[in-house]
């Protein structure tokens, strides 16, 4: 389920090249081409889950309840949703079929699961940040798409589902990770998943009440910049693990935080904004390919 998380760095990249295109003056066609290398990477890596699935003889709901994987299979209908918003400049009869389908298929998902840990099945020991995907991605990022979409309504719902939720496994999760055992190495890139709530709030507070820097706006960003700082912080135990490809859990996480930057430069227009935007957007462009590069090696070993 972890390759899953992909599709979705590289949707969250295709967003950062996207809000920086304005201020850049780049094509219209230089972020296109990143949102096209995010729905090959997509459907290329749903259709493998789906065969490597089939191959395993496991039924669907033993992968789901899958206490360390299980919870990254949201990753699938929520890059879904981002895939959708964007393909709605081209069809805009496609974007919001996928959309809603990406949608209805979270709000199931994370339901299902839900009922699931209610049975009790879930140790507190065996969360991960990964639990964010399936109760708070869905709500941020359909909020932002929504409001993209033309649904103000529907997004200023799904906002209040994904920050209501933000709070709570925000909560849970830091418990887990402060008074239990550190997470394993193969889990411990899921802890940049953190990172992410603050950055797509954000975006979606810009689409759904205005691009204004109001106390809102200013609050979203003083917790990521905290955020930001835990992660700089443990950067000494991310250089001790091995290479594996949980490492793009710290792509899509990073990207939003370089869009909501990107935006929030738009909007104040500090001297050398511009010059900053595109510092930023290189950066994670590097990072994000170096992640590739050294998947695509993985891949031949």
């Amino acid at each position: 389920m972890t390759t899953l998380a992909i599709g979705f760095g590289l949707a969250g990249l295709a967003e950062a090249w996207t809000k920086a295109a304005p201020a850049l003056r780049l094509p219209h066609v230089v972020p296109q081409a990143f949102w096209i290398l995010a729905v090959i990477a997509w459907v290329w890596l749903l259709a493998a889950h789906v065969v490597r699935g089939k191959r395993s003889g496991q039924p669907l709901r033993d992968q789901l309840r899958h206490p360390a994987q299980g919870p990254m299979a949201a990753l699938a209908p929520v890059t879904g949703m981002l895939l959708g918003g964007t393909l709605s400049g081209f069809s805009p009869a496609v974007g919001r079929s996928l959309f809603f389908l990406a949608l209805a298929a979270s709000a199931l998902l994370a339901a299902w699961l839900f009922a699931s840990w209610f049975e009790g099945r879930l140790d507190l020991a065996a969360m991960h940040p990964g639990y964010l995907l399936p109760t708070v991605a869905p709500g941020l990022v359909g909020a932002d798409v929504a409001a993209a979409l033309g649904y103000p309504g529907l997004g200023w719902a799904l906002f209040g589902v994904g920050t209501f939720f933000a709070f709570v496994m925000t909560a849970i999760v830091v418990l887990r990770l402060v008074f239990h055992t550190p997470l394993p190495d193969a889990l411990l890139p899921t802890t940049a998943i953190l990172l992410a709530p603050p950055g797509v709030a954000g975006l979606a507070w810009f689409s759904l009440h205005g691009h204004t820097a109001d106390p809102v706006a200013q609050a979203v960003v003083g917790v990521g910049v905290v955020l930001l700082l835990v992660q700089a912080a443990m950067l000494p135990r991310y250089r001790r693990l091995s290479f594996s490809l949980g490492f793009w859990s710290f792509t899509f996480p990073l990207a939003a935080a370089v869009a909501l930057a990107e935006e929030w430069l738009e909007i104040t227009e500090p001297a050398g904004w511009r010059v900053l935007t595109g510092v930023l957007l290189t950066a994670v462009t590097a990072f994000i390919a170096v992640i590739g590069l050294r998947s695509a090696r993985l891949g031949r070993a």
